[in-house]
């Protein structure tokens, strides 16, 4: 098993060779996934966990008082706490479509998202859209090989096939948003969401796994962590928690 700082300097990518960079020399593979509707609280949530975090995760779309200022703030904070900016957009159209969604539109999310993700529904066309866009901005991608929650339709051939496309376009795929190691090519990110220091679900049905479990037990790199931050009493505290307890996993699947 390499080191992350070992696997950066196998990818190609700059965006991935960046996460890979900055998770070994932060020491943390935390996501926070940042779902806030209200600008101000947003960025205050993000500036509080940010030294904790390689990743912030954001729904811009959901925000209620969103505005231009948003992303410049956004990113000030990104190059304060040195962390990725990862839109969760979560693209699934025709090639052409997801284009224009990447790069035009109110929120210009090509501009400052160093990485985005997409369904690999539509097929590898989706995939050439969104390159054409990012490629020479130096993004990355994520593809959506698995999800967490209870009866979800991205399962055994369908995540088969997701990985096989992101192979087809590495230049440009960085890895999977998936509940698992699902490729030896070390080039590649896992990223999990639905994560939480004690396993359980949320009565909608979200299924909730622990930090170990996840990097230990079946071998991902980065835990995605929403509720279990923001909702926290103190969000800086658990956010250290997090990362503490991803951080630890990490160094036991090491020495496994």
């Amino acid at each position: 098993m390499k080191t992350y700082a070992e696997r950066a300097a196998l990818c190609t990518n700059p965006t991935a060779k960046a996460l890979f960079t900055l998770m070994e020399e932060q020491q943390t593979n935390l996501c926070l996934s940042a779902d806030i509707i209200e600008k101000e609280k947003f960025l205050a949530l993000v500036d509080a966990v940010g030294p904790s975090v390689c990743v912030v995760k954001t729904h811009i779309d959901m925000m209620d008082d969103f505005d231009t200022t948003t992303i410049v703030q956004l990113q000030r904070l990104a190059e304060k706490h040195a962390f990725l900016i990862f839109e969760d957009r979560k693209f699934a159209d025709i090639g052409n479509t997801v284009k224009h969604q990447y790069q035009n539109g109110m929120y210009n999310i090509a501009d400052w998202a160093h990485i985005i993700n997409a369904h690999a529904l539509p097929g590898p066309g989706a995939i050439e859209g969104l390159k054409e866009v990012g490629l020479h901005k130096g993004r990355g991608l994520l593809l959506i090989a698995q999800m967490s929650p209870v009866g979800n339709l991205a399962t055994d051939g369908y995540t088969d096939k997701t990985v096989q496309m992101g192979k087809e376009q590495s230049d440009f795929v960085i890895g999977f948003i998936s509940n698992e190691k699902l490729t030896d090519d070390e080039r590649f990110v896992h990223m999990t969401p639905g994560v939480k220091l004690e396993a359980g679900a949320d009565g909608l049905g979200q299924v909730y796994k622990t930090p170990a479990s996840v990097i230990k037990d079946h071998g991902s790199d980065v835990i995605i962590v929403g509720r279990g931050i923001y909702e926290a009493d103190n969000p800086t505290q658990a956010a250290i928690a997090y990362r503490d307890a991803g951080w630890d996993a990490y160094r036991a699947r090491l020495k496994a």
